[in-house]
């Protein structure tokens, strides 16, 4: 199960919504993340010192193209922020997905950083990340 640790929570999205998302992008989501968005579409809130705003599974697709994502970091699937300059992305460019940070501004591959290759892990590094 999915530690929620206190987040804002959206209502649930159906799986042939998360399934058309990933068909769109040619990528497979994290299991735990799937669980994630299947039981919550997106959240918001603090997370110790920090602040997360995870997308819907609606908005990742619009929000990538509006934020030009695949112009600028092909590979990087945005599906979050810190509600600043930081974007939560997937990593693809491997065989193995990975939850990673990059600056929406000057949005490089040279500035990516790896957070974990799961959600749950991602949401532990972001809360305790000061």
């Amino acid at each position: 199960m999915i530690n929620t640790y206190g987040l804002e929570l959206n209502p649930p999205v159906a799986e042939n919504k998360i399934k058309k998302v990933e068909t769109e992008l040619g990528i497979t989501f994290p299991k735990d993340y799937i669980e994630f968005i299947s039981n919550s579409n997106g959240a918001e809130g603090s997370l110790g010192e920090n602040y997360l705003i995870i997308w819907s599974i609606e908005d990742i697709i619009e929000l990538n193209e509006a934020y030009g994502v695949n112009d600028f970091a092909k590979g990087i699937v945005v599906f979050g922020s810190d509600g600043g300059d930081t974007a939560f992305a997937f990593d693809t460019r491997t065989n193995e997905t990975h939850i990673v940070t990059v600056p929406f501004i000057g949005m490089d591959l040279e500035e990516v950083t790896t957070c974990s290759n799961t959600f749950n892990g991602f949401l532990q590094y972001f809360l305790n990340t000061q």
